[in-house]
């Protein structure tokens, strides 16, 4: 059992936006390559489909990005981070262990398979998108553990908002563009909330977009952490500190956040 500090703490918590649920968990890093093995239990969840593989006699419990996986199918998975009694509110139950892994590797290629329902939509600017997000074999062992905030990213959305008023306020883009210069300073936005993960390190992280910045870039979708929960396609005024670069590890750097958000739904 390992004894953390409140940082390393801190740090488990972040790992955990990418995957949309809530725990108390040990983290160990798994071995740095993929394996193989006959799923002989599946389930989806959310945004993620469980597995159960065996390899060699022993069965290991997967969570991946929502792919199709059918029992008694062979498959590949990458390795990444090892969660120990995680439970899941999801599903309702507890893992003794699971591998949180960044998705089935192709039969045919070394690109990692990361079907998506958003992804399925068959258009090319989604396809786009999975391309840039792919990740090929040969990068570091570091990266492949954590989607990091960039997996955490909400595809981007058809988005149409008038600006905030004020002389501090701002749209996505800009934010993103400016970040450095008004880290530390209260600033405006006008966004729709996209997605909330709720009550993480003690604080609700909400997603916000107004349907500016570079899906390229990942600077179309903004993070506000907040004491309230604000509601899922609600359009709402923004006010709250601006942060630049802030890194918390485990691949969770914010070119740009926004701290200590208030929200309204009127100016």
């Amino acid at each position: 059992m390992l004894f953390l500090s409140f940082r390393s703490s801190s740090l488990l918590g972040f790992a955990l936006l990418a995957m949309i649920m809530i725990a108390q968990v040990v983290p160990v890093m798994a071995e740095p390559s993929s394996t193989s093995g006959v799923v002989v239990e599946t389930m989806n969840a959310a945004d993620y489909t469980y597995l159960k593989v065996e390899t060699n006699g022993q069965e290991t419990w997967v969570a991946i990005p929502a792919t199709p996986v059918q029992k008694g199918e062979q498959v590949t998975y990458k390795q990444g981070m090892v969660m120990e009694n995680f439970a899941s509110r999801t599903l309702g139950r507890t893992f003794a262990s699971i591998v949180f892994s960044p998705g089935l590797v192709s039969t045919d290629s070394s690109t990692v398979l990361n079907d998506t329902p958003a992804e399925k939509s068959g258009s090319s600017f989604a396809d786009a998108i999975r391309k840039e997000q792919q990740q090929p074999q040969s990068v570091s062992v570091e990266k492949q553990q954590s989607p990091g905030s960039a997996g955490a990213t909400v595809p981007f959305k058809e988005i149409n908002v008038t600006r905030a008023e004020g002389e501090n306020s701002y749209t996505v883009e800009e934010l993103f563009a400016k970040a450095a210069k008004l880290d530390g300073k209260t600033v405006r936005l006008r966004a729709r909330v996209v997605k909330i993960n709720p009550r993480i390190m003690g604080t609700n992280w909400i997603h916000l977009q107004d349907g500016t910045g570079d899906p390229m870039q990942n600077s179309h979708d903004l993070v506000a952490t907040s004491e309230v929960i604000p509601q899922v396609d609600q359009v709402v005024v923004v006010e709250g500190k601006m942060t630049a670069n802030k890194d918390f590890g485990f691949g969770y750097k914010y070119d740009a956040l926004l701290e200590e958000a208030v929200f309204s739904t009127e100016e």
